[in-house]
């Protein structure tokens, strides 16, 4: 993986693109960074059209080794193959939103596009959980029959999961009839699979998927399904994607702030929950805090907090104070809730490395050829029909900011008219292809993984573990990359159990990293200031939202409480947080370190610059900051 130039690395940047970007070629190598860029470059050429000139894609390149701008995490890892020729817009879209209103669709296109890597919101508010019809009154028998007799054979394919999944619902909604069901086609566990990459997980997840939704469906029988019913539904179906070859599969679900069975399906410390509603964030749709009743806040007290989204808000503006742009059809958000959604809606990413941006007029540069090829992809088919038409009217994207928190005042007053100019040209460009405007354009989004390539702190949230760090990845035992870790001098050892024990399965390496002096560390940072600085950037930045969870201590809440009351109305889309313990556990991903002790560690081992690792054998600990987001 030896460079042709350099690349201006974060920390942990090389490795995690290693592990995350780079494709095998041909011969058996891992690319390079270059090679990566290069097949970026041809996929924008020959898959999006845009037919960048020379001297674009010189830019390009520029942008790209110089860390001033990234397309999204599946723009690297898909384009330029021909996963993007057979599948078109899915194969590049981060997120995407479903309202349950309907007994099929909504459940089948949601583990449809969770297997193809999207991360997927859903609506479960009565008002449109209540129509659906009532399940059929018999009970019905679905059994797994491996026979060639049996009533449905079960492709090895996407497909044929997310059908099997339909079949279960229409029996139980509409004919009241069981059936037979044979698996002997789907691969055994441990097999590769081609195109998203990943091994085969065998069927025996399915089985117990389809057997788990069965159960949810026969305690309802002859009745209406609740929210919590369609909670669990999803979440299920999430629970078979992770372990189908998915490595995650990020939810939020939104319901109404006053469904109290909702507000307590995550309540760990109640007992009797099923540990598959893990599988999502849990969100409440509610226009003012005031509303919000005292269950809402015992989840911030105990178990696990929910987030607040403002469907009211969303819909009707784009920057805090700028009604130009309106979103009036919104139903919901992504699973990191930056991008504000329609039914059946995706979207697509990108991002800047605001503090490696050296002038305004470089800034706008950047944005601009992001915004270029987000515009093209967009255009690309769906299988979906009702998302492809969604798609192509609304032409919404996210082009991000991250590194909010180590950018210097002069860089973050660029945002204003770096957006303003985006919105022209956007009207320009628009009209010269023959699209429609897009509804939205920017945004803040977490920016786990693209952060650490660059080595910024993630979107608008502060250093986690201050100045110096250790940061910690998990990887297999049997991983090549141990001997190259452990020949530049890193620290490794066993991963350990919740009980003590050690797991010889996984090790766990460290890294002593730092940010550069002043970067603002989130011991530094009260819950009411990092609510400030979200409003700054849903005023200066982002027409969609910004992504956010917010660290709060148990004393703080009263006057969070009483903030957000008098605030939230009318300054923010959406928010979520988490209690702040520190890390508190061995092995935490982040661990603050002195800057004695940082210098002692790098003293003792060497900066990696070529590694040659396989996709499969490193995994990030704690890489998305609201532990949700699972797309390259």
């Amino acid at each position: 993986m030896t460079e042709s130039r350099d690349v201006k690395w974060g920390p942990l940047g090389l490795i995690t693109y290693a592990r995350t970007y780079a494709r095998t070629k041909k011969n058996g190598e891992k690319e390079n960074f270059s090679e990566t860029v290069e097949r970026e470059l041809k996929g924008i050429n020959k898959q999006l059209k845009l037919d960048f000139t020379e001297r674009e894609e010189d830019y390009y390149r520029y942008m790209r080794h110089e860390m001033k701008g990234s397309v999204a995490g599946r723009f690297m890892w898909q384009l330029g193959t021909k996963t993007v020729d057979q599948l078109g817009l899915p194969s590049l879209q981060n997120c995407a939103f479903v309202v349950i209103d309907e007994p099929i669709r909504p459940f089948t296109w949601t583990m449809d596009m969770l297997m193809l890597g999207s991360g997927v919101g859903y609506s479960i508010k009565r008002e449109h959980v209540y129509k659906l019809p009532k399940l059929h009154r018999k009970k019905v028998k679905v059994e797994r029959w491996d026979d060639k007799q049996a009533d449905f054979i079960v492709p090895d394919t996407r497909g044929g999961w997310v059908k099997l999944l339909g079949k279960v619902l229409k029996s139980y909604f509409y004919s009241g009839e069981g059936f037979t069901y044979s698996c002997q086609h789907i691969r055994g566990r441990g097999e590769k699979i081609e195109g998203f990459g990943g091994v085969a997980s065998g069927p025996a997840i399915l089985v117990e998927g389809m057997e788990l939704i069965a159960e949810v469906l026969d305690k309802r029988r002859g009745q209406q399904l609740k929210p919590i019913d369609c909670l669990d539904i999803m979440n299920i179906i999430g629970m078979i994607v992770v372990a189908g070859n998915v490595r995650r599969s990020a939810q939020i679900a939104i319901g109404d702030y006053d469904d109290l069975e909702y507000l307590k399906a995550k309540r760990w410390d109640l007992g009797n929950i099923p540990n598959w509603r893990a599988m999502s964030n849990n969100s409440v749709d509610v226009p003012d805090a005031k509303l919000l009743p005292e269950e809402f806040w015992d989840t911030y007290y105990q178990g696990e907090p929910y987030g607040l989204i403002n469907l009211e808000l969303s819909r009707k503006v784009g920057r805090l104070g700028e009604a130009e742009y309106p979103d009036p059809d919104v139903q919901g958000y992504n699973p990191c809730a930056e991008q504000s959604l329609n039914n059946f809606e995706t979207c697509c990413l990108a991002e800047i490395f605001l503090p490696n941006i050296k002038s305004y007029k470089e800034l706008k540069d950047v944005a601009t050829m992001l915004y270029r090829v987000n515009k093209h992809s967009l255009a690309l088919k769906c299988h979906h029909k009702e998302t492809q038409d969604i798609v192509n009217k609304n032409m919404r994207m996210g082009i991000g900011i991250t590194g909010v928190m180590m950018s210097t005042d002069e860089q973050l007053s660029w945002l204003d008219g770096c957006y303003n100019h985006l919105r022209q040209y956007d009207k320009v460009y628009s009209k010269q292809m023959g699209w429609p405007e897009s509804i939205k354009i920017t945004t803040v989004k977490p920016s786990g993984t693209l952060s650490l390539l660059a080595g910024v702190t993630s979107g608008v949230h502060p250093a986690t573990a201050g100045q110096y760090f250790i940061r910690r990845i998990r990887i297999s035992s049997g991983s090549p990359l141990l001997e190259v870790i452990r020949s530049h001098g890193y620290n490794t050892e066993y991963q350990k159990n919740f009980d003590g024990t050690d797991d010889h399965s996984t090790i766990v390496a460290e890294f002593p990293c730092s940010y550069p002096e002043g970067t603002i560390s989130a011991d530094e940072v009260p819950v009411l200031k990092q609510l400030e600085a979200v409003k700054f950037m849903q005023e200066k930045w982002s027409d969609n939202s910004v992504s956010v969870t917010g660290y709060y201590k148990k004393e703080e809440l009263p006057k969070l409480r009483t903030y957000l009351e008098k605030y939230f109305k009318n300054n923010f889309k959406t928010l979520s947080f988490l209690l702040h313990t520190g890390h508190g556990f061995v092995q935490a991903p982040y661990e603050p370190i002195s800057k004695e002790r940082y210098e002692y560690l790098t003293a003792i081992s060497r900066p990696i610059t070529s590694i040659e690792i396989n996709e499969e054998e490193v995994e990030e600990m704690g890489e998305c900051n609201t532990g949700a987001c699972p797309v390259k």
